[in-house]
């Protein structure tokens, strides 16, 4: 049984408080954003793979969908199910078999999940928060297994952000909770970049440690994103700095999970901080 605030994921035990914990993205798709996709290349995928658990990841977060705001707000997903599919679940079959490092999928579609679960991955990582299929709930809570729920609109307007998104993540994951899953299987995101201007998500930066009055493992996903890019100047490649002052202040802020495109660069930021802030 998983202790105080702590979550098994993948036969690991993660104690949130112990330290900050690195997810690394691996986007077998053509199109990401961060500009890192690599399409349905399983071989690359898996050398990927390898590479970040050598370097230290805790996580590996698979997607085969980008989660682009002019994708993901459409009504209707730009990428086929079948697609997807065929992106993802040979990617993860692959990866589970080479690696030992705990698989999450990136998905908000009931079907893709549960083929990824019977692929290898351990964790569900929904940018949607249960709330774009209906099915995905029962998926996960029937499995005993972990999950990602984000905050995530398809608008900017907020009464009150801070207080708005945290209300949001309550009743996602009090939803959750009522379909059956395990409070200490949750882990909540406030989803920078989603539904949220590049004012917005500074101001949310600024208030993450507002986030603990959650009670729940608190995930960013800051790596790359536009308000870097509109705030430096740069495109997608070029964002590791920026990244990195992101990280500084979610750790500090008391995040427990971050999730990142370079690994071997943040590993070294998230170890820095750690070492200040947890010892």
């Amino acid at each position: 049984m998983p202790g105080e605030m702590s979550t098994i994921i993948g036969g690991k035990e993660f104690n949130w408080k112990s330290q900050t914990f690195v997810m690394g993205v691996i986007n077998v798709t053509p199109d990401s954003f961060s500009g890192d996709g690599i399409d349905s290349n399983v071989d690359l995928a898996v050398k990927r793979a390898v590479e970040f658990e050598k370097q230290g990841c805790h996580i590996l977060d698979i997607g085969g969908e980008s989660t682009r705001p002019s994708i993901t707000y459409g009504k209707t997903s730009r990428t086929p199910i079948e697609v997807e599919e065929n992106r993802v679940i040979p990617a993860i079959k692959a990866i589970s078999e080479a690696v030992a490092v705990p698989i999450s999928v990136d998905t908000y579609k009931a079907s893709i999940a549960e083929k990824a679960i019977e692929a290898g991955a351990s964790l569900v990582n929904d940018v949607w928060g249960f709330t774009k299929d209906s099915r995905m709930a029962s998926v996960v809570s029937e499995r005993n297994l972990p999950v990602v729920l984000m905050h995530n609109q398809d608008h900017t307007f907020y009464s009150d952000m801070v207080n708005d998104i945290i209300n949001r993540l309550e009743d996602l994951k009090n939803d959750a909770i009522n379909a059956g899953v395990s409070e200490s299987n949750i882990i909540l995101d406030p989803g920078i970049g989603f539904g949220k201007t590049v004012t917005q998500n500074i101001e949310l930066f600024r208030s993450l440690e507002r986030l603990q009055e959650l009670n729940s493992p608190i995930l960013i996903g800051s790596s790359r994103k536009s308000t870097i890019g509109k705030i430096l100047d740069l495109p997608a490649d070029q964002r590791m700095e920026g990244t990195a002052a992101t990280l500084v202040i979610s750790i500090l802020k008391g995040v427990d999970v971050v999730r990142v495109h370079d690994v071997k660069e943040m590993m070294r930021v998230v170890k820095m901080t750690d070492a200040i802030v947890r010892s």
